[in-house]
């Protein structure tokens, strides 16, 4: 078999996001897809994406295992971080080595490094000036993310922001903080249901929220209706002829 390039990996990235924005796409499984492709194509190991609230205030929104989670959440607890620096000033920061250069964030480099992530690449989710969150990409072992990679990671964090800001939802302010409100209330109903899902099928979380996602996908639905339906056990997706409850769009 011919050796897939990194152009087509690349390409390939490109479109898995875009198939996200369909007419009624699901935001939260539009930044699970961000963070995926990312550690999918790019030189990084893990990645997980914070949002800003209606407040103003980063939440966790999507990840892509349980470690990610760990720093993110010790990060946001701590007020203090690269990803939150990065979302302050709207612009990238680059930890290469997070043992020698972490100092000035203790809460995150103790909890880093705990996970077995050595670097860090924060990119910003912005539009015009105007910054919605920010993406963490970690590496295992230090070192610079390369200039190349950096680019595709801020061009498919660009790519997400303007789905998150389309035409439909920056007619009206209210419509923007609606989504995004709908986005983290949409995390807290996933975290749920891989609860359930973890001890109904004796699995691990990452194992839970790949059969959500599976079935989500299979059935043509939202990733928040799936979780909804596991959450309150009206749903049982590890059936292989589980019944898909029908979805109305909005």
């Amino acid at each position: 078999m011919a050796e897939v390039s990194r152009e087509q990996l690349i390409t390939e990235a490109f479109v898995t996001v875009a198939d996200t924005l369909i007419d009624d796409y699901d935001v939260i499984d539009l930044l699970h897809t961000l963070v995926d492709v990312c550690t999918s194509v790019l030189d990084v190991d893990a990645g997980g994406l914070l949002l800003a609230d209606e407040s103003g205030d980063l939440q966790l929104v999507a990840s892509t295992s349980e470690r990610a989670d760990f720093v993110e959440i010790m990060q946001l607890a701590a007020g203090v971080g690269p990803c939150l620096d990065c979302f302050s000033g709207g612009m990238p920061v680059s930890v290469a080595d997070i043992d020698r250069d972490g100092e000035q964030w203790p809460a995150f480099q103790s909890a880093a490094l705990f996970q077995g992530f050595h670097a860090v690449y924060a990119t910003p989710l912005r539009l015009r000036g105007k910054v919605l969150g920010a993406m963490n990409l970690f590496r295992s072992t230090p070192g610079e993310l390369n200039a190349p990679d950096a680019a595709v990671a801020q061009a498919l964090a660009d790519v997400a922001t303007i789905g998150i800001l389309q035409e439909r939802s920056i007619r009206e302010t209210g419509i923007v903080t609606e989504q995004l409100q709908r986005a983290l209330e949409s995390r807290i109903l996933i975290e749920q249901a891989k609860g359930v899902l973890s001890a109904m099928g004796r699995m691990s979380v990452d194992e839970a929220f790949e059969a959500l996602r599976t079935y989500a996908r299979r059935n043509n639905l939202p990733l928040r209706v799936v979780a909804e339906g596991v959450a309150s056990r009206t749903l049982d997706v590890l059936e292989p002829n589980a019944f898909a409850p029908r979805h109305k769009s909005e």
